[in-house]
């Protein structure tokens, strides 16, 4: 099923530009830390799921 990466990739740009809000609004550091950690995950997640493997 190929709905859960490309939800996955979705939600990652949506934390890479809460991340960049949050970081110019100058945020506490600890919370675009965070944003940012958590769009790292999905990213890496959503890229993985679609990688070739055992099915």
């Amino acid at each position: 099923m190929r709905v859960w990466p490309t939800l996955l990739l979705i939600l990652a740009g949506v934390l890479v530009g809460g991340t960049w809000s949050l970081h110019k609004q100058g945020a506490p550091r600890a919370a675009v830390l965070v944003t940012g950690l958590l769009a790292l995950l999905a990213t890496a997640g959503g890229v993985l799921w679609l990688l070739p493997g055992e099915s």
